[in-house]
């Protein structure tokens, strides 16, 4: 995970292979893995990936005016 004043990124990876990330643009966690199954992921994976993304912008614009 991480931020920027204007991007973001939630990446999930296993063994150093990403198998999926939010795609905050689309609005949608995207798999990566042929024939990957999004299922194994619980329901809410990209709100909450989108929570936490509003939450690292909220720190980063704290520590840019400090």
């Amino acid at each position: 995970s991480g931020c920027t004043d204007s991007d973001g990124e939630d990446m999930y990876g296993l063994d150093g292979e990403e198998m999926a990330y939010a795609d905050f643009t689309k609005g949608k966690l995207i798999g990566k893995l042929p024939k990957f199954d999004q299922s194994k992921f619980a329901k809410d994976t990209y709100k909450q990936a989108a929570t936490m993304q509003q939450g690292c912008k909220q720190d980063l614009q704290v520590d840019i005016e400090s």
